[in-house]
Order: C-alpha cells, then structure tokens, then sequence
C-alpha cells in the first residue's frame, strides 16, 4: 500500500508501507470512529511486536473516542534480521514515519511500549508530539530517568509494580506534566499471578489512557 494513504478514509485495518532510511517500516492503522480528534502512533517493544496486548487493547478501544491509532512496526523487525535495532536507526525510522500521521492535521500522541516507549521520548519534542504515552518504560536499562524527563511533553507512563525494568516506586520525583500510574502485580508485559495479560488489566490501561488523551484533548 502507498505510503501516501490517508488513514482517515480507511473503514478498517490496513498497513501502509514507509520507506525509511534504514528500510520499510509498517504502519498498521485502526481507524477513528466518526470525526479524528488525534492520532496516536505507537511503537513496540524489543521481545514482541505490534502484537503485544497492551497495544492491541488500544488499538482497539482508542478508536471509539475519535483517535486513529497507528502501530508502528520498525524495519528491523518487518525484515526479520537485528540490523537497525540500535537507538539511531530506530529514531530514523520513527522520524520517517511521522509526517504519514502529523499531516491528518490533528494533536498526534506519541507512543510505545518497552523500547517504543524510549524512541517517542528521544523524539517528541523534536517532531512536535502533542503528548507522550510511555508503556512499561524500561527505566532500569536501557531507558534512563534523564531521557524520560526530557520529553519535553505531557507523559503518561503506565507500569506494572513487578516490572522488573523498574518499578513505580524506583521512578524519580516526576515534575508536574509526567504522570505515572501503576498496574496492580503487573509485569513488563502487564501480565499478573492471575493470568498473562487479562481483561482486567487490559481494561485498566485503556480507560487509564483514554481519560489522560480527553484531559490532553481539552486543554488544546
């Protein structure tokens, strides 16, 4: 599919194509419901793609409250090899990728899991992302406190409490404008005791994530 299609004429899920300067990356969108409010273009971790839960929960529900959601999935990964898993290649990626989403004309929210979570904050002042989403930030390695507190940005950031990357309560003092919420005897992948990934879990992330996008929304 061209890499010139417009997300918003699109009535169901579909990839566009995005020539990168460190290959093709994919870009998987889930349209808004009714009028698009903003888009939220979201990055996947290191271990699992697109695929991982948490992303396709919001993929799922964000699109009712008038967000086109895009998941993003890098070259190294459409191309099955590790070459352009580094910090640099990944943030070229993104960085190409950007205009497909900023260009609808609407807020765009920045975001990921795990290891898409570090390239929108590396990013988002840079391209100009209304806010930041940060799932599971790996705070512990290879993320940093100095990278999330350079967004530049409103963030929230969601984690689990038995995160091994970082728990909440490793986290910094947050300045105004970062927000952290925790997700009950989650893991880095959200999964708990009680099952890998739940419904309740899932719900509680996309609620979370839907009301933060409203407040952002709102102060426009």
């Amino acid at each position: 599919m061209s890499n010139q299609a417009n997300p918003k004429a699109v009535t169901g899920p579909t990839m566009d194509l995005v020539s990168t300067p460190v290959g093709t990356a994919g870009v998987t969108w889930y349209p808004a419901h009714g009028p698009v409010r903003a888009v939220a273009l979201l990055g996947h971790g290191t271990a699992t793609g697109v695929e991982a839960a948490d992303l396709q929960a919001l993929a799922a529900t964000l699109p009712e409250h008038g967000v086109n959601v895009g998941l993003v999935t890098q070259p190294y990964r459409m191309s099955r090899t590790r070459s352009g898993s580094d910090e640099a290649s990944l943030d070229a990626a993104w960085s190409a990728v950007w205009p497909i989403a900023a260009d609808l004309g609407v807020p765009v929210i920045s975001g990921g899991r795990s290891a898409g979570s570090q390239v929108a904050c590396r990013t988002a002042k840079r391209l100009g992302a209304h806010a930041v989403l940060a799932l599971a930030y790996p705070l512990l390695g290879p993320g940093s406190p100095a990278e999330l507190l350079a967004t530049g940005r409103p963030t929230l950031v969601i984690q689990g409490t038995r995160d091994p990357f970082g728990r909440p309560e490793q986290f910094p003092t947050l300045p105004t404008g970062i927000e952290l919420v925790e997700i009950p005897a989650a893991n880095h992948t959200f999964g708990t005791p009680e099952g890998n990934a739940g419904s309740a879990t899932m719900d509680l992330i996309t609620s979370t994530t839907s009301q933060w996008i409203e407040r952002q929304l709102a102060q426009t």
